[in-house]
């Protein structure tokens, strides 16, 4: 549907409209009028004011095919697909020729997962539709149907459409590429880009998606040129300094990634990104100050980002201030209780500090979130041990063994634990599992239950295992 009235006129049309709706006084309007307002309010997420003036609409335009249309499309997201439906039927009925009816037809499908009959319906409106005017947004519906249906070389084929009717048409450069990427075509992507850049050589952003491609392939000279390109075609793009930004930390160069996203800052607001990326740079080159100074400006701007909570955590744990490491995982942990990195860090620092305690709650609450990582299982059951709770470890370490049965480091600790608890065949069973797993790891017994390995029971099961 086109909407063509000048702007001024669509202005007052609204502001005529808005006053009928403050003062109950009913003014006339003519379809294309009402059809500008309609349009405003969806563009603008005001969904009641739309529904407003599609119902006044259609009191004084009882036959118009474009609002009743535009009925169908609040139906629609209304999830109100039978009532889409039924009205649409009608519309072509009356009017079996307009592609928009099709069109519409192919949202209600498309909305209801049906993404194959919306693609069949999409076509038959391409058939329908004049081949000089708006045929590229059919083809980029087309393509947006195939999306979801992982069909990617065929939304390719249709995203290539529109750029052939429009070179400067960057939303389908940008499906394009993501198609490419999805396939993990990266050489065809490449070649795709060369050969568009050669048609239209100063697009920054295809230099730009070209440096990203060369940048999965570790071919970082190559990507430094293309990044370079994007940026000679407009100096002012910030995507291009901060990816030129990480291939030159890719290559070692610091100092010089550094002004690349140093320059993202003057040309833009500060991002968390660019502020952590300097961080790493001044980290790597030794320079504590500068490296922490950057980190605590990354957090200051944006505090739910957990990469820099995590960096500057790590930044003291390196140099074993583990009390200030503490200090800012915990006020992590206040802004986003929910990060399972966070936890991780949590406890681990309070291990090292010997605060097992709160060492263990930290691996619980690891657990808890689902991190399943069998060292965050072994911690845990060592932390338990050296509390006394042994069966509390012993329950830790069955749940381990769900997701790693047959693992030596577990079967050695119950071995341990049982031995501990008395109970005695259990023990026997548990170790003689291990040794036969790995006895590689028997130092196991001999660090968490020294006295265990004296009993000539279990030394009887270590020879006797080893035969």
């Amino acid at each position: 549907m086109e909407f063509s009235l000048p702007e001024d006129n669509n202005k007052i049309s609204l502001t005529r409209f808005e006053l009928m709706l403050k003062t109950n006084n009913v003014l006339f309007f003519d379809s294309a009028e009402f059809e500008n307002i309609i349009h405003h309010y969806l563009e603008i997420g005001k969904i009641a004011l739309a529904k407003k003036a599609v119902k006044l609409g259609l009191e004084q335009h009882p036959s118009s095919t474009n609002l009743k249309l535009f009925q169908t499309e609040l139906f629609v997201m209304e999830n109100k697909f039978d009532e889409a439906n039924r009205l649409l039927e009608a519309l072509h009925n009356l009017e079996p020729l307009n592609e928009e009816i099709y069109i519409q037809k192919a949202n209600v499908l498309s909305k209801q997962d049906e993404h194959e009959k919306a693609v069949h319906t999409l076509l038959a409106a391409i058939d329908l539709a004049d081949k000089d005017e708006g045929i590229a947004d059919l083809y980029a519906l087309v393509g947006m149907e195939y999306l979801f249906l992982d069909q990617f070389d065929n939304a390719r084929s249709y995203f290539k459409k529109c750029l052939d009717i429009d070179l400067e048409d960057y939303s389908a450069l940008y499906n394009i590429i993501y198609c490419y990427d999805f396939l993990d075509e990266n050489d065809e992507a490449i070649t795709f880009l060369n050969a568009y850049l050669d048609k239209n050589p100063y697009c920054e952003v295809a230099w730009h998606q070209l440096g990203r491609q060369y940048f999965t392939i570790k071919d970082y000279d190559k990507a430094l040129v293309a990044f370079d390109f994007a940026i000679i075609s407009d100096d002012s793009f910030v995507g291009a300094y901060l990816e030129k930004g990480k291939v030159l930390e890719k290559k070692k160069l610091y100092h010089e990634a550094i002004e690349n996203y140093k320059i993202t800052l003057a040309l833009d607001e500060p991002t968390s990104f660019a502020l952590l990326r300097i961080g790493h740079c001044y980290d790597k080159l030794g320079n504590d100050e500068l490296a922490v100074q950057y980190y605590y400006k990354t957090v200051h701007e944006d505090p739910l980002l957990d990469k820099g909570w995590i960096a500057i955590t790590k930044f003291y744990n390196k140099k074993q201030n583990y009390q200030k490491a503490l200090f800012y995982i915990n006020k992590a942990i206040n802004i986003d209780g929910e990060n399972v990195v966070y936890w991780k860090l949590y406890a681990q620092i309070n291990h090292r500090l010997n605060f097992l305690e709160e060492a263990e709650r930290g691996y619980k609450k690891a657990l808890d979130l689902g991190n399943y990582e069998l060292q965050t299982w072994l911690s845990r059951a060592d932390i338990l041990i050296s509390l006394g709770e042994y069966d509390a470890s012993v329950i830790n370490l069955i749940q381990a063994a769900e997701f790693y049965p047959e693992t030596a480091e577990i079967e050695f600790r119950l071995a341990g634990l049982h031995f501990t608890l008395h109970e005695s065949s259990k023990g026997h069973y548990h170790l003689k599992n291990a040794l036969l797993l790995n006895s590689d790891y028997d130092f196991i017994i001999e660090e968490l239950f020294p006295n265990i390995l004296q009993k000539p029971s279990v030394q009887k099961v270590i020879s006797e295992t080893r035969k």
